[in-house]
């Protein structure tokens, strides 16, 4: 069974009251059940980190600002949103969705958090929309626990993963794939274990081929007994921050051709949505329910 991480806490009401895009985390789930894709049983309501899981990836003086909400001007300018309680305690538990997702990846082949894939967060700062690393946390967790071994980050969001990148930079133990557009956000980029820098209008057919050329390879090299697949929607051609020109059905070729390849190498894969910026709420949608529907033909 496909197992999803969502709950009620996901959406969050921005002050101004605009809640696009972040309205997206309720529609998906809406989405998927309408249709009949999934159903209640499909869902699971993630805990809350504790301290000790979120201090084995950021640093203490990060997270005790964030608890006191003490972030200076700068700091919450680089995270993008007001730092409220509220908007803190969503991504514990965002987070931790990442995190149970691996487990049921593990038990049944793919597993999938309607979030997740904040990959702009370094240890100690917020950058980019995102406040805790979600797949870094995860990945340093059940490398403690000795669940996995070796961990292969698939990111495929039109931004670099740069906080994931950096925090990973000398763990050999956490090999990071981004294939991202080359000049987009973030202006600075950190080094990846593998970078591929994307061209402006990238399409289907260059954006495919860099895929195809280069994640078998990784895979037969890096040896790893774990995935975690960052599946943002910001590389189609409609969205107003990707910059590329990936249509909607090479984002869903795409997904199709990542499950393939963690089925066909029997490699578990835990999905975090990342980006989508279409001016359409119904294109966000669409393209990250896609991502579901790819995953619930391969694997289930």
């Amino acid at each position: 069974m496909l197992k999803i991480a969502y709950s009620p806490i996901y959406k969050y009401e921005l002050p101004d009251g605009h809640r696009f895009p972040m309205i997206k985390y309720e529609l998906i789930p809406e989405q998927l059940m309408y249709e009949g894709a999934v159903t209640q049983e499909n869902f699971f309501h993630p805990q809350q980190l504790n301290l000790d899981q979120l201090l084995l990836t950021h640093s203490k003086d990060y997270i005790d600002k964030l608890e006191t909400l003490t972030l200076d001007r700068k700091e919450v300018r680089n995270i993008g949103f007001p730092v409220k309680k509220t908007l803190i305690e969503r991504g514990k538990f965002i987070a931790h969705g990442t995190l149970e997702c691996a487990h049921y990846a593990k038990k049944y082949g793919c597993s999938m958090n309607i979030a997740g894939g904040t990959h702009h967060s370094f240890s100690d700062r917020g950058e980019g929309f995102c406040i805790y690393n979600d797949i870094a946390i995860s990945s340093n967790i059940l490398l403690q626990n000795g669940t996995f071994n070796k961990i292969l980050v698939v990111d495929l969001d039109v931004h670099q993963g740069n906080g994931t990148a950096k925090i990973f930079e000398n763990e050999e133990r956490v090999f990071t794939f981004s294939m991202h557009g080359e000049r987009n956000y973030p202006t600075r980029k950190e080094k990846s274990d593998l970078d591929i820098g994307l061209p402006d209008k990238t399409e289907d057919e260059f954006f495919l081929k860099q895929l195809e050329e280069n994640l078998p390879k990784l895979i037969d090299e890096v040896q790893p007994d774990f995935i975690f697949y960052l599946s943002g929607v910001d590389i189609i051609e409609s969205d107003k921050l990707g910059r590329l020109s990936v249509t909607k059905e090479g984002c869903k070729k795409r997904d199709r051709y990542v499950f393939n390849q963690c089925k066909k190498n029997n490699i578990p894969v835990a999905v975090s949505m990342g980006g989508g910026y279409s001016p359409k709420i119904s294109d966000i949608v669409d393209a990250h329910s896609n991502t579901f529907r790819e995953a619930l033909d391969i694997f289930f």
